[in-house]
């Protein structure tokens, strides 16, 4: 019997050591190599992904691309303060990539640009960084997972809660067997929001390529909930909160079950119950995930909040000894037999970073430690995928209104033309869809 005592030693020396590995190295200036780097994608996440590259200084900054002149002109001044250096702009990341021939490119463009970006940017020879979910259908996942590997280049993929101590105190807790069996997990978002109002199309604003940003999406009118950040919520360009917060609980259920299974059967039911807006995402979701021993659950609501409960975001999972919430800015939490209101046995706080509460540097090193020592990077792109997999399933079962029946090894849907044929979409001419 493991006491409470014995619980709270058990994640305190555990939080220690994973923050020990966890510890971003900061390269003095002058030592090792510098790796010449891109980012495109300049607004708000791609500047936080920038701004702790360039502080661990591993990376000289050459260029910048964005479509919009007016993410792209203030983050051009603020790595001109960070750097002293003058970072060439473009428009178009394949003049950037003719050009400049980057060893390392940051890839932090809206969903729907992941594939193209990536692929042409291994293609060129450079290492990527990208965001989750690595792609805006399943089947350009695997081209990216494909073209990492023909061209030998490492991909992290934007899930840094991998690299959490937390997160990682919670994953040596779970796979020593402290929370018993896990039966069931459920992985969760729930904010407080409304039913909001219409916002009317209007003029492309100055500076901005409109059609650009588009790019293999289809060509919509320009509305400003859509950008700046405000894409994932349309469904042309991302997949929901499903697609955007939901990939990083996905991956951590992965990760605890050692990325070594797919699910078998995904089962989707929600909508737009409550939104009075002009997004397209669904503001109510719940997502059935079966494996072969235990049941994942996904839900969302963008309504009411979560006060009557403990947590708002995260994942329970629930085993034959109590249940581990593994939250964000909480950190990981045990709470000991059947009662969810138990006290907590054992506790380990979160470490983020500013801005936005987020492990980035510890990741950025991986990603360099993977490059410079020819191994994968932790959150390598097939794992990336795999996690991107399970939020598109939940959302390809949710549009045709069934249950789906899923052969990863094939990448099918089992018995199921018109769920298949949603693994890809078309693309806007003159872009081409990648083949896997």
């Amino acid at each position: 019997m493991i006491t409470r005592r014995r619980f709270l030693e058990v994640g305190t020396a555990t939080a220690g050591l994973v923050s020990a590995l966890g510890t971003p190295a900061v390269r003095a200036q002058g030592k090792a190599k510098k790796y010449r780097t891109a980012l495109v994608g300049s607004g708000w996440w791609g500047m936080n992904i920038l701004s702790a590259a360039i502080k661990s200084g591993t990376v000289e900054v050459v260029a910048l691309v964005d479509v919009d002149k007016n993410l792209l002109n203030p983050a051009l001044a603020k790595v001109r303060e960070m750097t002293n250096a003058e970072p060439k702009s473009y428009g178009d990341y394949r003049d950037m990539l003719e050009e400049q021939k980057p060893d390392i490119v940051i890839n932090a463009t809206p969903d729907h640009w992941h594939p193209l970006i990536t692929i042409a940017a291994n293609k060129a020879g450079a290492h990527v960084y990208v965001e989750k979910p690595v792609s805006h259908t399943i089947l350009e996942g695997a081209a990216m997972v494909k073209t990492a590997r023909a061209t030998d280049r490492k991909v992290q993929v934007g899930t840094h809660r991998r690299i959490s101590p937390a997160n990682m105190a919670a994953m040596e807790f779970l796979h020593s067997g402290n929370a018993g069996k896990i039966g069931m997990i459920r992985a969760f978002v729930h904010y407080q929001g409304g039913p909001g109002s219409k916002t009317p199309d209007s003029e492309v604003p100055d500076g901005l390529d409109w059609d650009m940003w588009c790019g293999p999406a289809p060509l919509v009118p320009y509305n400003k909930r859509m950008h700046p950040r405000g894409f994932r919520s349309f469904m042309e360009f991302a997949n929901g909160q499903l697609g955007d917060w939901g990939v990083h609980w996905m991956d951590q259920v992965n990760w605890w079950n050692k990325d070594s299974e797919m699910p078998r059967m995904v089962s989707s039911t929600g909508g737009r119950f409550i939104n009075q807006d002009n997004t397209s995402a669904p503001d109510t979701q719940n997502v059935v995930f079966q494996f072969n021993d235990f049941v994942l659950e996904w839900e969302h609501r963008q309504y009411a909040g979560n006060g009557p409960e403990h947590h708002n975001v995260g994942c329970y999972f629930y085993g034959t000894k109590g249940v581990l919430h593994l939250g964000w800015i909480e950190g990981a939490t045990f709470y000991p037999g059947k009662d969810i209101d138990a006290e907590p046995s054992w506790h380990v706080p979160a470490e983020l970073h500013e801005p936005d509460q987020q492990n980035i540097p510890e990741l950025w090193t991986n990603f360099i430690d993977a490059i410079e020592n020819n191994r994968l990077p932790l959150c390598d792109i097939e794992r990336g995928f795999r996690s991107t997999v399970f939020s598109l399933l939940g959302m390809l079962s949710l549009k045709i209104g069934r249950s789906v029946q899923w052969d990863h090894d094939n990448l099918k849907c089992i018995g199921d033309e018109e769920a298949t044929k949603l693994l890809k979409r078309e693309y806007r001419a003159p872009f081409v869809y990648p083949e896997v």
